[in-house]
């Protein structure tokens, strides 16, 4: 018997073909790839993939109806599941990624060990830039290079970006030289900096102190905000600063929100807030914030709004406050969804000495 011979050959005399789950599952597979679908059995243990690519090497053909069986017999199977499960603790992790402490994880994830986690090169393709960066610039140019190769493009980009001139040409160049790397090596080199990520200690907090402090201050009133930033600057000036630029009130509408993006900001925002904003601004810059949205929307809106803030009259200062905290937790809701992007304060700076 050799490898063109029929499944109808493996019958024995008058009966019909052995159909083992190897043979059912050869035909499966193939079926579906014929369909033109896509199969991913590379997540499959690497015995059960050789098993099923010398089962199918070892077929040549089987008739309609052993395949309309065996196709009928998966369905079957299929509608009986009640429920599945990941198989594994790296796919157990992965369904309770954000339900579970990231302590339970972290050493769950260390008891199964590094390969148990899962494709190492998917992990290290959602790290930030920051952790990127910091691996880049530790290890050898050619495990840079292999890094840089196997990450999302974009990513990829922006991270060569921040590197140093020289350190980035070196690393281009040797991404060339990775024609001949083997998968081995490859993935020899993803486990090895997997494991680096799982030997740091799990962060309490996701966002930097900087972030944190600014996000606070964002809600705060403003004078709280100068009280504490005040504060700052007499501790540590540095940080005072990370944290001013890290902030966005509804002052820093006019310098950091795009001119276009201000009709996505009225729509997600009530009309009675934005009239309640204007007219309780007092500053000049609270004003120049309210002149912006109003220069910005259509006329007939903004001429709309204007009249009755005019009709409103004096508005309690935390009222106020509330109406323009509003506004910004909008602007923020858009940054968040990717609808919109703020302006950088380099940027802002850079606009307003232009003009």
């Amino acid at each position: 018997m050799n490898s063109l011979t029929p499944l109808a050959a493996l019958a024995p005399p008058g009966g019909k073909p052995i159909l083992t789950r190897k043979v059912k599952a050869a035909i499966i597979v193939q079926f579906i790839l014929n369909e033109g679908a896509d199969v991913p059995l590379s997540s499959l243990p690497e015995n059960m993939q050789e098993q099923l690519t010398q089962q199918l090497g070892a077929m040549r053909y089987v008739d309609r109806d052993t395949l309309t069986q065996v196709v009928q017999e998966f369905a079957d199977e299929l509608e009986a599941v009640g429920i599945s499960f990941p198989g594994n603790i790296a796919g157990a992790l992965s369904a309770l990624d954000g339900k579970i402490s990231a302590v339970t994880a972290a050493r769950l994830r260390k008891e199964a060990g590094v390969r148990q986690a899962g494709d190492p090169w998917v992990r290290i393709s959602t790290q930030d830039l920051d952790w990127l960066e910091r691996i880049v610039l530790s290890e050898s140019t050619e495990v840079a290079a292999v890094m840089l190769s196997k990450i999302d493009v974009t990513k990829a980009a922006a991270l060569l970006g921040r590197l140093p001139g020289v350190k980035a040409r070196r690393i281009t160049y040797a991404v060339s030289m990775t024609a001949g790397v083997t998968p081995e090596a490859v993935d020899r080199i993803g486990l090895s900096l997997a494991s680096q990520m799982d030997a740091e200690p799990p962060r309490a907090f996701s966002s930097a102190p900087v972030e944190r402090v600014g996000a606070i201050l964002n809600y705060s009133a403003a004078d709280i905000r100068d009280d504490v930033l005040e504060g700052l600057d007499e501790t540590d000036s540095d940080f005072a600063e990370a944290v001013r630029r890290a902030i966005f009130t509804f002052q820093n509408i006019p310098a950091r929100l795009n001119a276009i993006d201000v009709p996505k900001v009225t729509r997600d925002v009530e009309a009675t807030v934005l009239v309640t904003a204007i007219a309780g601004s007092r500053t000049n810059e609270e004003n120049a914030a309210c002149e912006f949205l109003l220069n910005n929307m259509s006329k007939r809106m903004a001429q709309s709004l204007r009249d009755e803030a005019a009709e409103k009259g004096k508005v309690k200062l935390k009222v106020a406050e509330d109406a323009m905290n509003s506004v910004v937790a909008a602007i923020r809701d858009l940054i968040a969804s990717g609808e919109i992007e703020l302006l950088s304060p380099d940027e802002a700076e850079d606009s307003a000495a232009e003009e």
